[in-house]
């Protein structure tokens, strides 16, 4: 009679979730993610939200890229950091990802809405190529509506739910000038968003708001600026408000900037 064989390993049913000791839906751990977090300003916000204690779902347009960046992160901080595929430009991956974080945790108590392109200081706006305008809008804007759209169910089912918009001061109108003209328009339209949502949310406890980190020293920003801790603790400022924090607000370093 033939041995009989080894059992199959089990298939992970979320391919682009990747595995790691999470905590259970009903722990008093708060649930993060952050969008466009394999590098820069998106990678130390998880460092940091997971420094305080939060399980972070550290989430890249790579899996392989986040699963890297999610281990470096968890070594770090000794804190459970999970590694998801996520497209902001994708409704289809945005609908993935919604559906493994309520399978996996029943609820998402802070969105940080990263992800980020074209910061195209060689553009004006009267010679602009809008087909670039149009590409950063998919991500800098459309980008954290449909995150925004898909995620409000597990956002309300939290005790404490945040949502920070990284925006910059380049989408200020009060004092915008011509350059930047795809970045600054698409960080414009997401601080009106962010006055929209937080209108919405108010009544479910949900304080949204959107945060410039600064000038930082990023792939984005270039050489010259500040150091990217310090434009990421902006950003956790805002993902750790107390319930009698601020909505609707924009925001550096916690303190009120022109809209």
């Amino acid at each position: 009679m033939p041995p009989t064989p080894a059992p199959s390993a089990p298939t992970d049913p979320d391919p682009d979730f990747a595995p790691t000791s999470d905590p259970t839906p009903d722990s008093p751990s708060p649930v993060s993610l952050v969008t466009g977090a394999t590098r820069g300003i998106g990678r130390e916000v998880s460092r940091q939200l997971a420094t305080l204690g939060h399980t972070v779902v550290l989430t890249g347009r790579s899996l392989e890229a986040a699963e890297y960046v999610a281990g470096e992160v968890a070594e770090e901080t000794g804190r459970a950091v999970r590694a998801l595929r996520l497209d902001v430009t994708d409704e289809g991956s945005i609908a993935a990802a919604t559906a493994q974080v309520a399978r996996h945790y029943g609820r998402l108590d802070v969105l940080v809405n990263n992800a980020g392109i074209h910061y195209d200081t060689w553009q004006r706006a009267v010679t602009a190529d809008l087909a670039i305008v149009r590409e950063a809008a998919e991500t800098n804007l459309y980008g954290p509506w449909r995150m925004a759209i898909a995620f409000a169910p597990l956002l309300r089912a939290s005790a404490h739910p945040r949502l920070v918009n990284v925006s910059s001061e380049a989408g200020s109108l009060a004092g915008m000038g011509g350059g930047t003209p795809a970045y600054a328009a698409s960080k414009a339209g997401l601080n009106a968003l962010t006055r929209m949502l937080a209108d919405e949310l108010r009544a479910d406890g949900v304080l949204v708001n959107a945060v410039c980190p600064g000038w930082v020293a990023t792939d984005m920003g270039g050489p010259g600026g500040r150091p990217v801790a310090e434009g990421a603790a902006s950003v956790v400022y805002a993902a750790t408000l107390p319930d009698d924090g601020p909505t609707g607000g924009f925001f550096r370093d916690g303190r009120p900037l022109p809209w």
